[in-house]
């Protein structure tokens, strides 16, 4: 695991290791990258590293799903007659 390192560096590493690397924030010269779901889906929001590719912003649906919820329950919409036995 090569993390937040120079990508020349850990270029050279990859290069001389007989196993393969995993990169985070390393560069493309590693066998392997990590990218945590929470980070790569935009659940969390304050994590802004760098090396981050942001693919959705999950934080923003699942606030406003969860404010929707409340909204329901607080006004007695939720759970209507078919959403109970």
């Amino acid at each position: 695991m090569l993390e937040k390192i120079p990508a020349a560096l850990a270029k050279t590493v990859s290069e001389s290791l007989h196993i393969p690397t995993i990169g985070i924030g390393a560069g493309p010269h590693c066998d392997g990258q990590v990218l945590v779901m929470h980070d790569m889906l935009g659940i969390n929001v304050e994590f802004k590293p760098r090396f981050l590719r942001q693919y959705l912003n999950l934080h923003e649906q699942i606030t406003g799903a969860v404010h929707q919820y409340i909204k329901d329950v607080k006004s007695g919409d939720f759970p209507n007659e078919k959403e109970q036995y």
